[in-house]
């Protein structure tokens, strides 16, 4: 039997139409609870859009733990044997949280919501920001690029270290257009500018992350069934409330998350929810590992049984 874990997307996976067949399977998980919980209609919102309103960070955030957190509840109730770890790429760690057994589902999903609510709002209140991949880059060249530009009075940081040369800077907005403008001159192919309301995983966010501690500090947390890696410090979860606040400044480490799950043994991961972006990231940075998605309803069978006979 294969060592598996479970990886949970984060904002970015969102589409309308995603979740198809969940909504009417798991209506006390994506029905009037959740809707009395956000404050508006989940299964509306999602199944007729417009994308671009589900796009905005207050409602892709819930959406997304909503529906990934549905589909792992599927996907448990056909497995004959549990994982032995879970992560999730930013948002997504609030799901693997949940799928763990350490934060109650509708708990996690009025955090999510305070979340995506505070983000937003630190994004429009402060100074324009954004975020920017870098294309032909290592971390050290990333690091080396953001450091000089805060120390010609600039402000840019590492925010997202995805896999191998997938890294995205946030800082503010003339940050993200000097980075653009300059990419070849320093030694990078390309910088994309990301289509997201502003610098997330930066000192940006931190009048988010100060709002987000009042709500966690009110939160239950129970000891996980197994190990959430958590994405500041790419280990185990040591303190969940204090860890997800400081997730909101610090960058996602997602690459030596995957890299720590495989030094502990664990040799096979299965995305779980809309997309597959974390199965992506497992086969840039762990080539050799066994990888599965399970993105809809569809695929929990064939993916359960797999992984119970392996």
């Amino acid at each position: 039997m294969s060592r598996y874990a479970i990886l949970f997307p984060g904002q970015g996976s969102q589409q309308v139409g995603m979740g198809a067949g969940l909504f009417s399977a798991y209506p006390e998980l994506l029905g009037e609870p959740a809707d009395r919980i956000v404050g508006w209609s989940v299964e509306s919102l999602v199944g007729e859009g417009p994308q671009e309103t589900l796009t905005r960070t207050e409602h892709a955030q819930p959406a997304l733990y909503a529906v990934s957190y549905a589909l792992w509840h599927a996907l448990e109730s056909a497995l004959s044997v549990r994982p032995v770890a879970t992560a999730g790429h930013s948002l997504g760690e609030y799901t693997a949280l949940a799928a763990s057994g350490a934060l109650a589902y509708e708990e996690g999903l009025a955090l999510v919501a305070e979340r995506g609510r505070a983000m937003a709002a630190a994004a429009s209140a402060g100074e324009p920001s954004g975020m920017a991949a870098l294309i032909g880059a290592d971390l050290a060249q990333a690091e080396a690029i953001a450091a000089e530009r805060r120390s010609d009075g600039g402000r840019l940081w590492v925010a997202n270290v995805n896999a191998p040369a997938q890294i995205v800077l946030a800082g503010g907005e003339v940050d993200i257009e000097w980075l653009g403008s300059n990419a070849r001159s320093l030694g990078v192919r390309r910088a994309i500018q990301l289509s997201v309301a502003g610098a997330f995983h930066s000192p940006f966010m931190a009048p988010a992350a100060e709002r987000l501690e009042a709500a966690l500090d009110h939160a239950a947390f129970a000891e996980p069934a197994f190990p959430v890696y958590a994405n500041s410090t790419a280990r185990p979860v040591e303190d969940p409330a204090r860890q997800l606040a400081e997730q909101l400044v610090q960058p996602v480490r997602f690459a030596q998350t995957l890299e720590h799950m495989a030094g502990d043994g664990i040799t096979t991961f299965v995305h779980v929810g809309p997309g597959d972006v974390t199965a992506g990231l497992v086969k840039r940075t762990l080539p050799d590992a066994t990888v599965y998605v399970v993105s809809d309803l569809e695929g929990v069978a064939t993916v359960a049984t797999t992984l119970s006979i392996q």
